[in-house]
């Protein structure tokens, strides 16, 4: 009885398996086995994303394209500068990021759609080095946020942040 259970378990897989994989030519390995099993499973890779995409949100009408508007909510990484809402901060939970270095220290601050007010999960500080450029992940809002530096119209809640390191082609 064992080996007929066995046997018909084994096919009763493999046909499953066949038919996902016709049924789903262009899904991945995982969305297959979740078919399969009825499983769940959500694995967030952030999107990488850079300051002309934020800057594609309408200074004047305050309106995002739709390609931005898809991102509400998504966990991201963009190339950034840190800085800190008081003068001299080591490390921070709550900051700004920005397109370049010495943005909004002394001189007129981005526009809105240049700069993402952030705030860490759970607290968790941050080392600000305010001539390193990071690479940072978090999950952005369009959201209009005002902070001593200005305007933002993004708010992030900060998950990573790592030294940048430039890739070559």
């Amino acid at each position: 009885m064992r080996n007929v259970r066995s046997a018909a378990l084994t096919a009763t897989l493999a046909l499953s398996v066949a038919g996902v994989a016709r049924a789903s030519t262009f899904a991945s390995p995982a969305a297959s086995l979740d078919a399969i099993f009825g499983v769940i499973t959500v694995i967030d890779e952030p999107v990488l994303i850079d300051w002309r995409t934020l800057g594609a949100l309408d200074l004047e009408s305050g309106k995002a394209p739709a390609a931005l508007q898809a991102l509400d909510g998504k966990l991201v990484k963009i190339a950034a500068f840190i800085v800190p809402l008081e003068d001299n901060m080591q490390e921070a939970d709550e900051f700004l990021l920005v397109p370049y270095f010495g943005a909004c220290v002394h001189t007129p601050p981005p526009p809105p759609n240049q700069m993402v007010y952030v705030k860490m999960q759970g607290r968790k500080t941050v080392k600000i080095g305010w001539w390193d450029p990071v690479m940072f992940e978090g999950i952005i809002r369009l959201k209009q946020t005002e902070s001593p530096y200005g305007a933002s119209y993004y708010e992030m809640e900060g998950v990573a942040s790592k030294p940048y390191v430039a890739t070559r082609k």
